[in-house]
């Protein structure tokens, strides 16, 4: 039995298997289709701008008039300092030798947004979280199992990354990509899912 009814078309603009599984596993209709932007902050952006500004980018690649179409973008922070996606293992591990011991931030902004009606909603959500203090060859083993490579901050907390984090303070989904509470009620306001 379906919970939740999907009445407005919706379109996830993300090529991420994590957010599309938190909208399937809510029994949610919707598209999948990925946004592709230029994602390099801007001189002086901050985390909470940066995220919104490229949800809000991402939303309006899509040209798909009638749907509304969601977008994320999540980036982990450490010393005020945006943290992408590494570019090979030296890097991952580099990545992952800065945050060991130490709390950092995981921020994503999400928007929806409806081309016919030009209705933006953004909101961003911040998240803390503790790293073990990891030595160089468990940072190297966990970087060879190849997880770390299409993540931010080089670590997924959901996969084999698990072990890495022993505490937060915030939204888990958020870390994994998609703060789904916050999501959540933004699909009822803007009525497009009905109880």
């Amino acid at each position: 039995m379906q919970s939740f009814k999907t009445q407005e078309r919706l379109i996830l603009a993300s090529g991420s298997p994590r957010r599309r599984n938190f909208l399937a596993e809510l029994g949610l209709v919707f598209e999948a289709q990925a946004a592709y932007i230029n994602e390099i902050a801007q001189s002086g952006e901050q985390p909470r701008d940066f995220v919104a500004r490229l949800a809000q980018e991402k939303a309006r690649v899509i040209d798909q008039p009638d749907a509304w179409v969601l977008a994320a973008d999540t980036v982990v922070v450490v010393d005020g300092d945006i943290l992408g996606k590494p570019g090979d293992e030296n890097g991952a591990c580099a990545m992952l030798m800065r945050l060991s011991g130490r709390w950092h931030e995981v921020w994503t902004g999400f928007s929806f947004y409806r081309q016919a009606t030009d209705e933006l909603y953004t909101k961003t959500v911040c998240t803390r979280v503790r790293f073990m203090t990891l030595t160089p060859e468990l940072c190297r083993a966990y970087v060879r199992t190849g997880e770390p490579m299409d993540k931010a901050g080089a670590y997924g907390i959901q996969g084999k990354g698990c072990f890495l984090v022993p505490e937060i303070n915030g939204s888990y989904t958020n870390v994994v990509g998609l703060p789904m509470a916050e999501v959540f009620e933004a699909l009822l306001h803007h009525k497009i899912i009905v109880l």
